[in-house]
């Protein structure tokens, strides 16, 4: 009997969450979503609706991933531990070659916020519906603004069209005055056995590199001198734009991928987080804080490094990040 089983994936530093977000201490397990990680939050969201739960993340992951399912009380789960990071393609072959062909596997992030519903479950059925029938389910939010830091589906119904970039702000107008376009949420639905096919037909190096890597593996170890042979591609390239078994699910869920400081503003402002009269907001350690001839700023407080911006250039932080000496990260 196939499993439907989920695939966890928990790479990714979180750049543009500095500095809450470390190498140390990426996003994902950062304890500020009502006692719960993201990563955790994922967990749960998802366990009801699969039945098996498989996490693959680099070896810098790996004790954290352990620390967050050991609260969660969570025991019986399959673990892939990446040498280093080859980008999510090769990531999912993983969890892929680890399963059996006919399994059905439900693949997200672990760094995204959702809520649970009956618009979450509904979108979940369907997709577990079209990968039975042998295609890609891909997940398209519906678009709330005109969001320059995600990608863009072009859609009819659930056929795809394209997959569009992160765009401009005039071109992501258009695109929701459009009302064809969805938010690609990077979340994905397929048989095990559909996606290797697709992944050895369209980047058979990937393939091949891969599953050599995966099959001398140890005890879900890859091997360092094996994974250096992986060229590092997204999924995206690799397979979700090029594959003519694409089908994307229409979801109306609440979803972010809380990649900015914008979206973590907007999530915690709606939990109760105080905000003061301009739309000034402070996160992070709890210090009285005034903020003076400022809107709309939020303050990021931790033991060792502050961060002043406002809410609108959030997509910036990213290049603080990149700039800065390691000993900061």
């Amino acid at each position: 009997m196939s499993e439907i089983i989920h695939v966890l994936l928990t790479g990714g530093v979180g750049s543009r969450l500095w500095p809450l977000s470390r190498k140390s201490r990426p996003k994902q397990y950062i304890d500020l979503f009502g006692g719960y990680s993201l990563f955790e939050l994922s967990v749960k969201r998802n366990e009801e609706l699969t039945t098996k739960l498989n996490v693959v993340g680099n070896k810098d992951n790996n004790e954290l991933s352990k620390r967050s399912l050991g609260k969660l009380g969570k025991i019986d789960y399959s673990n892939i531990i990446e040498a280093t990071p080859r980008n999510t393609a090769p990531a999912i072959a993983f969890a892929a070659f680890a399963a059996q062909p006919e399994d059905v596997l439900l693949v997200t992030p672990a760094d995204h916020i959702i809520k649970d519903g009956e618009e979450y479950t509904g979108a979940l059925k369907r997709a577990i519906e079209l990968a039975g029938e042998g295609y890609i389910a891909t997940f398209g939010i519906k678009p709330e603004k005109p969001e320059t830091g995600y990608g863009y589906i072009e859609h009819k119904e659930e056929d795809v069209i394209a997959f569009r970039e992160k765009p401009e702000l005039e071109t992501a107008k258009k695109f929701l005055n459009a009302g064809n376009f969805l938010w690609n949420s990077g979340m994905f639905c397929f048989k095990a056995g559909v996606f290797i096919e697709e992944l050895k037909k369209y980047e058979p190096e990937v393939f091949a590199s891969s599953m050599e890597a995966w099959f001398n593996n140890k005890e879900g170890k890859l091997d360092l001198e094996d994974s250096m042979k992986i060229p590092s591609i997204s999924v995206d390239y690799a397979v979700m734009e090029r594959s003519k078994k694409i089908k994307v699910v229409r979801s109306d869920f609440e979803w972010s991928d809380m990649g900015s400081f914008e979206a973590i503003y907007d999530y915690l402002k709606g939990l109760g987080h105080p905000v003061d009269e301009n739309g000034n907001m402070q996160i992070g350690e709890e210090k009285f804080t005034s903020f003076v001839g400022l809107k709309n700023c939020i303050l990021v407080s931790t033991s060792d490094a502050n961060l002043v911006l406002s809410k609108d250039v959030s997509q910036k932080v990213k290049d603080i990040y990149l700039n800065l000496q390691e000993a900061y990260l």
